[in-house]
């Protein structure tokens, strides 16, 4: 069954008939389409007057790729706790984390801001704030480490490119675990702030 209004359409359908994959298409005024998997679903953005068929074909590898991983990540949530702080422990936790990895990186950062993000754990502005997502404080302290590493990393290269990644592995060498973890987190986060 189709659901349609003039700019989105929410579709059961599957990927494929071997495939159990629901999707979202949303129209968008965008050149290019895209998909993504930002909360565990399917999400594809196209352009207005296109369908779906056609980038569902052209990706169904990297979709099935992406699909798997997602529900290994899920299923390896029931093997993780999140951790019990308060907001005052928490963010004076961020504020010495900060304060390492400023010295560390030798960056500076001019304020840390804490709110609720939808897609992000944290980021950091142009003009050199972090804004760290208040539900990081249900992270372990390891990818709390982890986050501010990485964002604070962004002040040197503000990209995600080899150089961005040489930087995060001269702390941490297997940093691609560490990306694992915070996608398996975020999951279990998720869970936890649906049955709020």
């Amino acid at each position: 069954m189709v659901k349609m209004n003039l700019k989105n359409y929410k579709s059961k359908n599957l990927v494929s008939p071997d495939l159990p994959i629901t999707y979202e298409v949303s129209y968008r005024a965008v050149k290019y389409p895209r998909l993504e998997f930002k909360t565990g679903e399917l999400l594809i953005i196209l352009p207005f007057g296109h369908t779906p068929e056609i980038i569902l074909d052209k990706y169904k590898s990297w979709i099935v790729q992406k699909f798997n991983f997602i529900k290994e990540c899920m299923e390896e949530t029931k093997n993780k706790e999140l951790a019990a702080r308060s907001e005052e422990e928490f963010k004076k936790l961020v504020h010495v984390l900060t304060e390492e990895a400023s010295k560390d990186l030798k960056v500076e950062l001019n304020h840390i801001y804490f709110r609720r993000m939808r897609t992000k754990w944290a980021s950091l502005s142009a003009a050199k704030n972090l804004t760290v997502n208040s539900l990081v404080k249900y992270l372990p302290e390891y990818l709390i480490r982890y986050v501010i590493f990485h964002e604070l990393t962004h002040l040197i290269e503000k990209r995600h490119n080899d150089k961005f990644w040489e930087i995060i592995s001269r702390r941490y060498k297997h940093y691609q675990e560490m990306e694992r973890e915070m996608f398996i987190y975020w999951f279990l986060v998720s869970s936890k702030e649906k049955k709020r």
